[in-house]
C-alpha cells in the first residue's frame, strides 16, 4: 500500500474544509498510509481554526499538518506541500471538493500499481445535489461540447492512458524532480503548465474514473464570469511560457469575443459588412439555443432552458474577454504579448 501526500491548498474554505477532512479520514485506506497537509494562504475567515482542531486530534501521530502560505496562490501553495510531503505519491485536492467514495484512495493505490504511470488524471463533474435552478444550468452547461475545452477528459467515464495537461492531479514524487514543481508566477493554470511539461518530458499519465471527485457548481453568474475570466488569463498565460499551447480550441472565445467588440465599432460602414456581423450573431446564438434546448429535453428539466443561453453567454464572453484582458494588460506593461 502506497504512502500518499495528500495537498490541500486553501484560502477562506470555511464552509468546506472540515467535509472535504472528514471525507478523507473516513477513506477506506491505513491511517499509517496517507497524511494531509492544508496549506493556507492568509484566509481572514475561521479556516485556520477549524484546521487547527483538526491537528490537535492527532499531537503524536501528526496525520494533519498545517502549514503558511504567504503568497497566497494555489501554485505556491501546492510547492510548499511538495516541499513537506513524507510520501513518494503526492495528491492535489482542493478545499472546496466532494469526495464521495470512500475508496478513493484505494483506487488511486490500484491505479498506480496497476498502470505504472507517473501521474494519474480523474474526471472531477459538477454535482448537481441540492442545487438550485441557476446551479443545475451552470452544470449541464458546463458538460455540454459547448461549456469546456474539447480535449479535456474531465468529464469522461473511460479509463484510459492520456495526455497529462489537462487531467492529472496525482503524481510520483519524483515527478517533480524530473520537470520542476508549479510555476508560482501563475495564478491560474498552474495545474495545465505542469502537466504540460509532464507531457513534453513524455511521463504516462492514467486517467482514471475510480477516483473522480466533484464540485459544487458556481451560486451566481457574477462568479461563473469570474471563474471564466481567470480561466481565460490563465490559458494566454501559458501561451506566453509554452508558444507551442497556441490553438484555436483555446483561444477561439478570445478572437470570437474580440470580433463582436470591432463588428460593433466597424459594421456600419458598409452593408456588408454589417451583413456578416448579423449573420455571426444569429449563427452563434442559433446554435446555443439549439443546444440548450438540446439539454433540456434530454434531461427533462425545462425549467432551466430560458436559464441556459445565459449561462453559455457568461461562459463564452467571460473566457474571452479572460483571454483579451490577459493580452491587453501584459502588452500595456511592456511584455510580449501575440
Amino acid at each position: 500500500m502506497l504512502f500518499l501526500s495528500i495537498i490541500i491548498p486553501v484560502r477562506n474554505e470555511e464552509q468546506h474544509i472540515a467535509e472535504v477532512l472528514d471525507r478523507l479520514l473516513e477513506q477506506d485506506y491505513g491511517a499509517d498510509k496517507f497524511e494531509i497537509l492544508v496549506v493556507d494562504g492568509s484566509s481572514t475567515d475561521n479556516t485556520t481554526e477549524i484546521v487547527r482542531k483538526y491537528v490537535e486530534q492527532y499531537p503524536l501521530n501528526p496525520l494533519i499538518r498545517l502549514f503558511e502560505n504567504p503568497k497566497r496562490l494555489s501554485s505556491a501553495a501546492r510547492n510548499i506541500g511538495i516541499e513537506h510531503a513524507h510520501g513518494d505519491f503526492v495528491l492535489i485536492i482542493d478545499g472546496h471538493c466532494l469526495i464521495e467514495n470512500r475508496e478513493m484512495l484505494k483506487n488511486i493505490d490500484t491505479a498506480f500499481e496497476k498502470s505504472q504511470a507517473d501521474c494519474l488524471g480523474r474526471p472531477q463533474p459538477l454535482e448537481m445535489f441540492g442545487a438550485s435552478t441557476l446551479q443545475w444550468a451552470i452544470a449541464f452547461a458546463r458538460r455540454s461540447p459547448l461549456g469546456h475545452h474539447p480535449d479535456s477528459l474531465i468529464y469522461s467515464g473511460q479509463a484510459q492512458f492520456s495526455p497529462a495537461i489537462s487531467v492529472a492531479v496525482a503524481y510520483r514524487k519524483k515527478v517533480f524532480e524530473t520537470v520542476g514543481k508549479f510555476d508560482e508566477t501563475f495564478d491560474a493554470c498552474e495545474d495545465v503548465e505542469l502537466n504540460h511539461r509532464i507531457d513534453n518530458a513524455n511521463l504516462i499519465c492514467y486517467f482514471d474514473p475510480a477516483i473522480a471527485v466533484h464540485y459544487v457548481p458556481r451560486k451566481t453568474l457574477t462568479g461563473l464570469l469570474f471563474q471564466m475570466n481567470r480561466y481565460g488569463r490563465g490559458r494566454v498565460k501559458l501561451f506566453r511560457k509554452h508558444r507551442e499551447t497556441f490553438s484555436l480550441k483555446s483561444f477561439g472565445l478570445g478572437f470570437f469575443v474580440l470580433g463582436i467588440i470591432l463588428g460593433l465599432l466597424f459594421c456600419w460602414l458598409h452593408p456588408v459588412l454589417l451583413g456578416i456581423y448579423v449573420s455571426v450573431l444569429i449563427f452563434y446564438f442559433s446554435a446555443v439555443l439549439l443546444e440548450s434546448l438540446r439539454i433540456a429535453m434530454l434531461n427533462r428539466r425545462f425549467a432551466i432552458l430560458f436559464l441556459l443561453p445565459i449561462v453559455f453567454a457568461t461562459i463564452h464572453f467571460g473566457f474571452g474577454f479572460g483571454v483579451l484582458r490577459e493580452f491587453i494588460s501584459k502588452g500595456h506593461k511592456g511584455q510580449k504579448g501575440l
